[in-house]
């Protein structure tokens, strides 16, 4: 009998999400008699030590006795198990030097790493995450940026709700200024953004349009890889050879930024991936954007002025424009920046329910099974060593 754990997020600040509910945990244990599930207790979770017990669940201190480990946010040092498979976003395959030390005691501990930002379909496509949450409340966070910025709407703070259907209700009998979004990405956090777009009635307008009209009513324009990125040399884009090459493209957006007043960005950046603007940009008179929710979240990536990580309490700050340094919110000659790196913690039992859903639909019986080349591929450390798929992590993970 395999049995799996959930485990206390030690991360601070602690992350209240979960990757498998109750009610999942009731499920998984009345169809899977071979599997036994404990729940390492916690006092911040969004779902109560109490809920997981009247579920039928196990609640317990010690989780030593897993073979498998579920978290959310990575893992400190000292409670890391010897010889444990954990699945949690590790937040190493870009080389972040602020876990490579994690990294590197997992090795010396010979724990196997599955990490679930690395769990993709054939085509790339991630198979589960906490993406359309992150932009539902990354796309509120911005609209409400806007109206405190200009005082022409009030909107309040997403974890104020109960959940995101009392979320909704805030939103009927808002009226919008005749405002211009521009949505970019076409993953999860973009369909989140899109969903707050339609439900607070803004309507869609193709690009030629939105760059070249005016409208009496508030609009967005999405705009993906093909209307963001031009090869250097066939003028073309190619969603392949972008992913591959993308030193190759230049970036198209700076076009949009002259009729923008807000930005809901929401691509996936990397190092070599042209940004969809420069400093430069912002110093032009004819930048129009006042507000950006950098829900991707990238320090320096795709926006430039994102100088780090705001809070759920206080998701803004302002950017000077010329000296590059951060300053209150809302003042007239900055630009404000949105950008939390746990968004979805908002909504934390919507979003946990949706990434649970997706765990037991595509994940879990490969996980308690023989595998798959889905979880291969995913796992970047076996028994303490890099598989052949995080070769190009040798340098990092090196003493």
């Amino acid at each position: 009998m395999l049995t799996i754990g959930l485990i206390k997020e030690g991360k601070v600040p602690t992350d209240n999400r979960v990757a498998l509910t109750p009610p999942q945990c009731k499920w998984l244990l009345k169809n899977r008699p071979d599997v036994r599930v404990l729940v390492q207790s916690s006092p911040g979770r969004c779902y109560s030590d109490a809920e997981y017990r009247q579920a039928g669940v196990t609640v317990t201190d010690d989780v030593s006795g897993c073979d498998i480990l579920l978290g959310i946010k990575e893992v400190p040092i000292e409670q890391l198990l010897p010889h444990k498979t954990y699945l949690f976003f590790s937040h190493t395959k870009k080389k972040q030097p602020y876990n490579r030390a994690m990294l590197h005691t997992m090795m010396d501990r010979g724990i196997t790493l599955i990490d679930y930002e690395c769990l993709e379909h054939e085509d790339g496509q991630r198979i589960i995450g906490f993406g359309f949450f992150a932009g539902v409340v990354g796309a509120h966070n911005g609209m409400m940026a806007y109206g405190n910025r200009t005082g022409a709407y009030q909107l309040g703070h997403v974890y104020q709700h109960k959940d995101y259907r009392a979320l909704i209700h805030t939103y009927f009998g808002l009226k919008l200024p005749n405002i211009k979004i521009a949505v970019t990405g076409s993953g999860r956090v973009a369909h989140g953004i899109l969903e707050i777009m339609n439900l607070m009635d803004v309507q869609e307008v193709e690009p030629e349009d939105y760059l070249g009209r005016k409208f009496t009513y508030p609009v967005y324009v999405h705009l993906k890889g093909r209307n963001l990125y031009r090869h250097q040399v066939t003028g073309e884009y190619m969603r392949e050879h972008f992913h591959h090459h993308p030193e190759e493209y230049d970036c198209l957006f700076p076009q949009f930024s002259t009729c923008t007043d807000i930005l809901m960005n929401g691509t996936y950046w990397a190092e070599g991936v042209p940004r969809l603007f420069e400093w430069e940009h912002l110093l032009r008179d004819d930048f129009a954007i006042q507000t950006i929710a950098d829900i991707t979240d990238d320090k320096g990536g795709s926006i430039p002025c994102n100088l780090g990580d705001a809070t759920i309490q206080d998701p803004v700050y302002g950017v000077n424009k010329r000296n590059r340094e951060k300053t209150p919110p809302y003042l007239i000659d900055n630009i404000d920046i949105m950008a939390v790196g746990n968004l979805p913690n908002e909504l934390p039992r919507d979003a946990s329910r949706y990434f649970g859903e997706q765990l037991i639909k595509h994940i879990l019986a490969d996980l308690l099974g023989n595998g798959s080349d889905t979880l291969d591929r995913a796992t970047i450390l076996e028994a303490g060593k890099l598989t052949p798929y995080f070769d190009y992590l040798q340098d990092y993970a090196a003493r």
